[in-house]
């Protein structure tokens, strides 16, 4: 293992004096005066008008006709997704989840926010593999899923490190086969596609949408997230669900299984004073993308790609792979990696360890869901069709499996908007002497 602080290559360098983030909440002052007046006028729990502000504001900026304000992403992404298995399948009993039975496809390079809503309500993720464009779901893997499970009826797409997917394919398959899709805009809040010669934002591109108020999020509320829709009857069936399924009875009466979800008027204060720099958060995401991708031109490394024709990301994370032929030995296990240096090249796993020698943040790649431990067993389909079993002793293969590659090759560079042009020129020299 190298010594970085001591080794030739980073000679002059030193730690940055405070941490540098990959991505921290950004507070203007705003948020303190709706938080305040939560709390002067008492009302801190789950009613409120913040709560009522944003769910206007936010639906207004998407372009949809309703929002529904939750305690976190992953809320709005299990109600989405239970929505659409009552939808397809119908109701089902308290002590079953709406797609029992029933695969799904779902996006393979996501968190696992985006996945296990899939098996609270007892349903089987089916992986698609990323395509090498977006680093977003695959259309042709999605078209030989179909071809393997034509029964299925749903999709959950999400949108990674704030960068649009190819809805356009992907919407198009799912109508040719009758299916649903629910949209993770998780992290692409203020991205926007280009969809039949018009500009719609992420968010608003499928049929039950979700977004978040994580910490980490381009607009944050510390918690918080968001169920998007243009059907009133969905928004209030979400509404009910997230305050416990209560019927309009003077005692408390419950007809269906309901959850805790509905967000508190003091963290909604948070993100209604975060909303109005949502655009300046992005500008600053976006130059921090092109400064690295201006630093990095000599290097044998790619940013996270974009269609710059058909859609604009919000930046959310800027990462890069390493080319092939650049990659220095280095091998992951389960909890644990292993990295050599090599003069000329590096891995991840150098750069990573680096940037923390020098107190800056990165992070891998998300690790693929099929190659989850908790997933290992679910179907994987790839633009060759089923990405399970590929191995033999005797035949050689292929065995596409683009997700995986990325998440050997790439990793999560420092993008925390408060970050200078100059802390960034240091990083991009760090990533540069873990070449040399």
């Amino acid at each position: 293992m190298r010594d970085f602080l001591h080794d030739p290559a980073f000679a002059g360098m030193e730690p940055f004096s405070s941490k540098l983030w990959l991505a921290s909440p950004t507070m203007h002052g705003d948020e303190q005066r709706w938080v305040d007046e939560a709390i002067r006028t008492n009302w801190v729990s789950t009613v409120g008008a913040n709560i009522d502000e944003i769910e206007k504001q936010v639906a207004a900026y998407v372009g949809c006709n309703y929002a529904v304000a939750l305690t976190c992403g992953t809320a709005a992404l299990h109600l989405a997704t239970k929505l659409a298995g009552e939808k397809l399948y119908g109701q089902a009993r308290p002590n079953q989840g709406t797609l029992q039975g029933h695969r799904v496809f779902c996006s393979d390079m996501t968190f696992d926010a985006s996945i296990n809503p899939v098996a609270y309500e007892d349903g089987e993720a089916v992986f698609i593999d990323t395509e090498s464009d977006t680093w977003n779901m695959s259309p042709e893997a999605l078209e030989q899923a179909f071809v393997l499970y034509p029964e299925v009826k749903l999709i959950v797409v999400a949108h990674l490190y704030g960068t649009p997917g190819k809805m356009d394919e992907i919407k198009a398959i799912a109508d040719a086969h009758g299916a649903l899709i629910v949209e993770d805009a998780a992290e692409s809040l203020g991205a926007k596609y280009l969809l039949h010669g018009n500009w719609i934002e992420t968010g608003a591109l499928g049929d039950n949408n979700a977004i978040s108020f994580n910490g980490n999020k381009i607009i944050t509320g510390s918690a918080g997230g968001m169920f998007l829709t243009d059907s009133k009857e969905d928004a209030d069936k979400v509404r009910k669900w997230s305050t416990q399924s209560r019927e309009a009875a003077p005692w408390y009466q419950h007809e269906e299984i309901g959850y805790n979800y509905r967000i508190s008027n003091i963290v909604a204060g948070v993100v209604r004073g975060q909303i109005p720099y949502l655009e300046e958060h992005i500008a600053q995401k976006r130059a921090i993308w092109e400064r690295y991708e201006k630093g990095l031109a000599d290097l044998p490394v790619k940013m996270n790609p974009w269609d710059r024709e058909k859609s604009v990301p919000n930046f959310w994370l800027s990462c890069l792979t390493v080319n092939e032929e650049a990659m220095a030995p280095f091998v992951r296990g389960e909890q644990d990696e292993l990295w050599q240096h090599t003069p000329g090249k590096s891995s991840p796993g150098e750069i990573l360890a680096a940037l923390a020698a020098f107190n800056a943040e990165g992070r891998p790649i998300w690790k693929p869901m099929h190659m989850q431990p908790i997933y290992r067993s679910n179907p994987f389909v790839t633009v060759e069709g089923n990405g399970r079993g590929r191995s033999n002793a005797y035949i050689a293969g292929s065995g596409v499996d683009v997700g995986a590659d990325i998440f050997r090759r790439g990793l999560c560079l420092p993008s925390d908007n408060k970050m200078t042009a100059d802390q960034q020129e240091r990083v991009i020299e760090i990533i540069h002497a873990c070449f040399r």
